[in-house]
Formats: structure tokens, sequence, C-alpha cells
């Protein structure tokens, strides 16, 4: 390597570090020696980047949580699909799928409209609040009194209750 070469080397290292270096001129053997603060590693600075913007959080509304859970527990089960829709029809026009759904008529109460609400606690203390403990009593119920979800929905279909 020529002296020119390397010194043009040396040159752009340094306006490219920021930092010093020196270069000797080039000796019997076209080698360049540089000073050592070339070597060291360079100064980072980092810049920090700041942004008003808010990523967009998928919004999930408590229904179709609360129906996640129905069909894991319907899975488990291993009842079809269409077991499935029916227990969707059947909770969709008793609560709406609300965990917090209050008939002030019957007093029926939760996604399954348990009468009265209070059977529920047979499941789980936290029968009020939590929509998984409900929809496992409301599983176990179907399944004592009409075998599959597609039975209540039968009869709530005949007779407007379940």
């Amino acid at each position: 390597m020529d002296s020119k070469r390397a010194l043009a080397m040396v040159i752009t290292f340094t306006a490219f570090t920021g930092g010093t270096a020196s270069a000797a001129s080039a000796d019997q053997n076209d080698s360049v020696s540089v000073h050592q603060s070339l070597w060291q590693a360079p100064e980072v600075k980092q810049r920090v980047w700041k942004t008003a913007a808010v990523p967009r959080e998928r919004v999930v509304k408590s229904e179709s949580r609360n129906k996640d859970i129905a069909l894991g527990l319907v899975v488990q089960r291993a009842w079809s699909y269409h077991e499935f829709r029916c227990l969707d029809s059947l909770w969709t026009r008793e609560s709406g799928w609300n965990h917090r759904a209050y008939n002030s008529s019957s007093g029926a109460y939760g996604i399954p409209q348990a009468l009265p609400g209070g059977k529920m606690q047979g499941a789980g203390r936290d029968w009020r609040e939590n929509p998984a403990t409900q929809i496992r009593w409301g599983l176990k119920y179907i399944k004592g009194r009409y075998g599959r979800p597609c039975g209540a929905w039968g009869h709530f279909m005949s007779h407007n209750w379940y």
C-alpha cells in the first residue's frame, strides 16, 4: 500500500470517528504506523427519538373474550362447533354474553342467566365477576338438563326459556 493511500485512510477514519490520528511517513516497506488513539473504540452517541404517536391496540370486547372462553370449554367437552353455534345463539339471546347481565324482573344473572344467580356459587366464589366461572357453570347446567347446547337451544326456541 502506498503512503498516500494509507494517509487517506487515516484521515477518513479520523473524520468518521471524530478522533485524532497521526501517520508517519512511509518507511522502506511502504508501511504506515498509525497513532494508538486511532484504534481505540470511537465514542458512540445515541439519539433518542420521541413521538406523540400511540400504537394501535386491539380492543377486545368482553363479548368476544367470553365467547373465546366458551369455545375452549366446548372443545374440551368434545362437543362440535355446531353445538357452540347453538350455545352462541342461546346466550346471545339470554345475556348478550355480558357476564354482568341482570334481569330485574326475574333476578337471573350472568352469561347463562342463572336463576337465582347465587346458584353459580358452586362453580366458584368469583361467580359475580368471572365469566369463565359462569360459563363453566352454564355448560354443566346445560349438560345435566338438556344433554347438549343444541338441546337447550331447541327448548329455548319452543318455550322462550331454558
